[in-house]
């Protein structure tokens, strides 16, 4: 089976958490025996092909970007082209210029849209694009929520007139380094131990000030890992409020990660808008036993850590209700240890990449079927 993976942006022009889903499920599937293919766009697409252990990635210079929406006139060529070698077509949504591509190219292979979630922000740009959007949901041969909680509670996925499906998203925990006994050695002796750790982007919808608002009065400590748009805000924030439980210690390699997540007591993920359609990183912190603290907003993360048994689930932008949380893990020591193991638990039973992969693969040969199964 040969798919074609469509997304706006890809390693190593930029690193997030789709990026991470694509080459996590490419990888997977490589060992079912699927070969994938990654199209995407680069601001200097040089050279216009990598070749990586998850399969080619092939570039399209970007033309113009316009709120977060890369688009490219070479792309349009460069995806029929893509598309004639492939079996199946699977676009990450939302990524707007992929509606365009999709028309534009005549595409009559098989579709696969994962819905990761929904245009939150750039509400005047959602009503102008929503008649393109539609049609293209609707012209997919399948549509997949990564979470029952999102297909749920999306305005946009209750208006499609058939039955989404649900498959989550999943990390291999193969793909992560062992750091070594000197490198945890070495964060212990710069953080301690027992602390509450987030680790991702410093973005707007991440409830990081939040964060640091339930650190007043807070007796144990937090440290924040990555960097990102609002890195400067909020360090200012925790410097003109005198919060010195707190520390930001930039952006780190895998290796590092999981060297927090080893020391650390337990993950705090306060993001308090949709825009936080899943949690990679609670994905991360779950593999590794740790219990987590997120809030309810309708979306992936209260799927991941299902409050009173992995986890809690607090209301967001609630400084109080975020505290009282991490207060209880920090004095009950055994209860963070017994959700942590829930966590892990849960993590093996619902969103290894290997369980994703064999979905997508049983969807993509479902969808290739179809067509055979229809001829007279």
């Amino acid at each position: 089976m040969k798919v074609l993976h469509v997304y706006k942006s890809y390693y190593p022009d930029t690193v997030g958490g789709i990026e991470q889903v694509i080459a996590q499920l490419c990888t997977a599937l490589h060992a079912i025996g699927d070969e994938s293919r990654i199209f995407t766009l680069s601001p200097s697409a040089d050279p216009p092909v990598l070749s990586r252990s998850e399969g080619e990635v092939h570039r399209s210079r970007t033309t113009v970007q316009i709120s977060s929406n890369p688009l490219s006139i070479p792309a349009f060529a460069e995806f029929r082209r893509q598309v004639q070698w492939a079996d199946v077509v699977h676009y990450q949504f939302p990524w707007p210029f992929a509606d365009l591509l999709h028309f534009a190219g005549g595409v009559r292979k098989p579709t696969v849209v994962s819905y990761q979630s929904d245009i939150v922000r750039q509400k005047v740009l959602l009503h102008a694009y929503a008649p393109l959007m539609y049609r293209f949901l609707r012209d997919a041969d399948a549509v997949v929520a990564t979470s029952p909680h999102y297909r749920d509670s999306s305005p946009v996925l209750s208006q499609l007139d058939r039955k989404v499906r649900v498959i989550p998203n999943g990390i291999d925990e193969a793909s992560y380094p062992e750091p070594g006994r000197d490198r945890v050695t070495a964060w212990r002796e710069i953080l301690g131990e027992g602390f509450f750790l987030f680790v991702g982007v410093l973005r707007y919808y991440k409830g990081l000030e939040t964060l640091l608002r339930s650190a007043q009065g807070f007796e144990g400590r937090i440290v924040i890992a990555g960097t990102g748009p609002e890195a400067k805000p909020l360090q200012e924030y925790a410097a003109r409020h005198r919060i010195d439980n707190v520390r930001f210690v930039g952006a780190v390699s895998d290796a590092d990660k999981v060297s927090l997540l080893r020391l650390a007591r337990a993950f705090v993920f306060p993001s308090h808008l949709r825009s936080e359609a899943f949690g990679m990183s609670l994905l991360e912190a779950a593999m590794h036993a740790r219990p987590m603290i997120c809030c309810e907003i309708g979306t992936g993360t209260s799927y991941i850590n299902v409050d009173g048994e992995t986890g809690f689930v607090v209301p967001p932008e609630d400084p109080a209700a975020l505290q009282d949380a991490m207060h209880r893990f920090l004095r009950e020591p055994e209860l963070a240890a017994q959700m942590g193991a829930a966590a892990r638990a849960r993590f093996t039973s619902h969103f290894t990449a290997q369980a994703m992969a064999r979905s997508y693969h049983e969807l993509y040969l479902e969808l290739c079927r179809e067509p055979l199964m229809a001829s007279p």
